[in-house]
């Protein structure tokens, strides 16, 4: 009896050892979750690629953008190179006549030396300003002709040069860069 009172004691004190009978119904925890979860994955991975969505969107609207600016930007200062040499060109083009005028005065005979030099130094002055701004002289006399810098006013016949070439220039032609300000006025050899 002793043993069978140690027996009681020990299950009245241990209450995990217990026999119960308890009728619960059996879920299964596991695949309860996973229905739960599946709206909720769906929402999410729906919010991702809504996310995903959005951020090429706004990615390829940045790279529009940016290559609008760059395009502007390009433009503006193409823009502004040729307000300045459209602005140098007609500059150019109002004191190219002064520079004739001291040509043809140079090649007047003189009786005074120091005015005939005075007047070269001048005109050495416009020379050396335009060459700082990048203009120089077409070169004519002797050159072949070409009808994109040359301005032929007459033909003449030559045994000492070829035909189609320049044998007079009547007026200097100037050229800012690449660009034509003035063709020279020449004479060619037919």
């Amino acid at each position: 009896m002793a043993e069978e009172n140690k027996k009681e004691d020990t299950q009245e004190k241990d209450p995990q050892k217990k026999d119960v009978d308890i009728d619960v119904p059996v879920v299964d925890n596991q695949n309860k979750e996973e229905t739960e979860k599946a709206p909720e994955e769906k929402d999410l991975a729906a919010e991702i690629d809504k996310a995903k969505a959005d951020a090429a969107e706004a990615n390829d609207k940045y790279l529009r953008l940016f290559a609008e600016f760059d395009n502007y930007r390009k433009r503006t200062t193409k823009e502004k190179t040729e307000c300045y040499n459209d602005a140098t060109v007609k500059c150019i083009e109002q004191i190219l006549p002064v520079m004739d005028a001291f040509d043809i005065a140079l090649k007047a005979p003189c009786q005074d030396e120091k005015f005939f030099k005075g007047m070269e130094m001048i005109l050495n002055q416009f020379i050396a300003i335009l060459g700082k701004m990048n203009v120089v002289e077409i070169k004519a006399l002797g050159e072949k002709f070409d009808p994109n810098i040359h301005h032929a006013i007459k033909q003449t016949e030559s045994d000492e040069m070829e035909s189609d070439t320049v044998c007079e220039v009547f007026q200097k032609g100037y050229m800012l860069g690449e660009r034509l300000i003035r063709p020279a006025m020449v004479a060619v050899v037919s």
